[in-house]
């Protein structure tokens, strides 16, 4: 092994930002600390929240160093500057120092941990200007922990200074919240990551295609330490060329452009042409799990483009092209249309997960999708119901007796190969004024828009009895827990009149669904006894009386 290879540092270690001008991502941390800083006004405890590798540890050192500064001389004051020049500092950065300690809480859990802490804050540091602690990880101390720091970290010394840095603010007691100055540090958007990798390709010497830096900026999902150790294994892979196809090849990425075809497919309805890209994707080495990630970035970009189409001039997440694919695409589709999309994705990436087959799981997805591209608005089903538009074989509630939507029945004959004439049924009713039924129950609640209520009570209300105001029934054992209440607070929104709905006993008549089903198979008896029914079933003994439907479906 040669020497370059023994001293190589990766990365994430070599470019650590060394002061407050080379932190990215976090310009409001950094104008506060140094205004603090310029202006002495120096919080005696500061906690630093935010994912992992966005800079929480790196920033701690980086204020230990500038309260610390004495210049080349030592007689220098505190900076906000570069700090190189400052033995002190040199001291601090190779982690020698003796007046600033580092701990990290998840390894240095219990209350003996912090009393050595406790013992030393009342000396006076050796020969900086303050003792600074750093505590990594600090949600992880104990209870007991925590109680012992409390009362030290409300009033330390004028020369200690406390930093804490975390990744679970939420586990941090607010007792010691309230005694820390906070500072959020916010993902890293994937713009200003790939414009940082960049500069490092730069300094590196290494050729790198600026989609694939986007690439690696994109899956660092905003910590800079995740992007930096994913750019060092591409340069590794790549030999000094990072190309966008050999990150895609590492990270097990599909192409973008392929993945918005797939997503095109689907959210058309064109099962086959998706399944067969899903396919494709899958034989390239793309993880299932990833596509369907992909999947759900893009239908999130879909819905800002259909909410805010000005927005395609200014967002830099793709490719001009496929940008301009994307915005064509959401202008086709409704709004609806696209958070049906977002909530089976959403929902589905999980089944994809955790499915021991995942390519399968994520093709179960994908005909989802598809077949969910054919379902119409409810908004736009509500409105039909209540404009009586919505003929039954496509209606979401099935008819009572007196209640059907259809104007006109046929009857199929299969098996024989026969088919008998139209038979005219009752109109469509007018729309609910006076309550004397249970099919006036159900269409008062379906003209109201209670259109789930109304099924219920179609499936499974037994009435016992029913009056202006009152309403008393038997629950079917598959009846909702909640039916009763729910019945008297839509009856009184869509009458205005006050309900009293009880549950009872009793047998009470059949469901509307029975009453339905019994009207039908009298239909049919009576269609069977008709002359040429009955001769078609002499001449063809195998034939079944399948389905009676409206006219217009001959």
């Amino acid at each position: 092994m040669s020497d370059s290879q023994k001293e190589y540092r990766v990365l994430a270690r070599k470019y650590r930002p060394k002061n407050f001008d080379d932190l990215i991502g976090q310009e409001a941390l950094v104008r506060t600390l140094k205004n603090a800083i310029e202006s002495g006004r120096i919080a005696h405890a500061f906690m630093l929240t935010g994912i992992r590798g966005v800079g929480k540890t790196t920033t701690a050192r980086i204020i230990a160093k500038a309260l610390n500064y004495t210049g080349p001389d030592g007689k220098a004051g505190p900076t906000t500057g570069p700090t190189d020049d400052c033995d002190i500092c040199k001291a601090i950065t190779e982690d020698r120092h003796p007046d600033v300690f580092e701990m990290d809480a998840a390894s240095r859990t219990g209350v003996d941990d912090i009393r050595e802490i406790l013992d030393g804050v009342r000396y006076a540091p050796t020969s900086a200007r303050y003792k600074i602690y750093i505590i990594d990880e600090v949600h992880m101390l104990s209870k007991n922990a925590f109680n012992a720091l409390l009362k030290t970290l409300e009033e330390p010394p004028p020369h200690v200074k406390f930093i804490f840095a975390t990744t679970e603010i939420r586990k941090v007691p607010v007792t010691v919240l309230s005694r820390c100055q906070r500072f959020d540090l916010r993902r890293i958007d994937a713009e200003t990551l790939g414009a940082y990798y960049k500069t490092i390709c730069e300094k590196e010497g290494v050729s790198a295609e600026d989609e694939a830096l986007s690439m690696i900026a994109r899956a660092a999902d905003g910590s800079a330490r995740d992007g930096l150790s994913m750019l060092d294994q591409a340069i590794a892979l790549s030999q000094g060329e990072v190309t966008a196809q050999k990150v895609k090849d590492m990270l097990g990425l599909a192409d973008r452009g392929l993945v918005l075809d797939l997503l095109q497919k689907a959210v058309t309805g064109e099962c086959e042409g998706a399944l067969a890209i899903m396919e494709d994707l899958y034989r390239k080495g793309a993880d299932p799990s990833v596509i369907i990630g992909d999947m759900l970035d893009l239908s999130h970009l879909l819905t800002k483009l259909r909410a805010v189409p000005s927005m395609r001039d200014t967002l830099q997440v793709m490719a001009a092209n496929e940008m301009n694919r994307a915005a064509d695409l959401a202008a086709k589709l409704s709004m609806p249309a696209l958070a049906r999309v977002w909530q089976i994705l959403l929902k589905g990436i999980n089944e994809v997960n955790y499915a021991p087959a995942p390519q399968k799981a994520a093709e179960m997805l994908i005909i989802r999708l598809a077949y969910a591209a054919d379902l119409p608005d409810p908004a736009d089903l509500i409105k039909k119901i209540k404009d009586g538009g919505v003929p039954v074989s496509n209606a979401p509630i099935a008819p009572g007796p007196g209640g059907g939507a259809a104007a006109y029945q046929t009857v199929n004959v299969s098996g024989g190969g026969a088919s008998a004439a139209a038979v005219k049924m009752e109109a469509v009713p007018a729309p609910v004024t006076e309550i004397a039924s249970l099919t006036d129950v159900q269409a008062a609640l379906s003209q109201a828009g209670y259109v789930a209520l109304a099924s219920w009570v179609y499936l499974y209300v037994h009435l016992v009895k029913l009056e202006e105001g009152r309403l008393e029934f038997r629950p079917a054992p598959e009846a909702p827990q909640n039916l009763a209440q729910e019945l008297g607070v839509a009856l009184k929104a869509a009458t205005g009149k006050r309900w009293m709905v009880s549950v009872s006993t009793a047998p009470g008549a059949m469901t509307l669904a029975e009453g339905a089903k019994a009207v039908e198979q009298k239909r049919f008896d009576d269609m069977k006894a008709q002359t040429l029914v009955r001769q078609v079933f002499e001449i063809f003994p195998d034939a079944e009386l399948k389905k009676i439907h409206s006219k217009e479906e001959n």
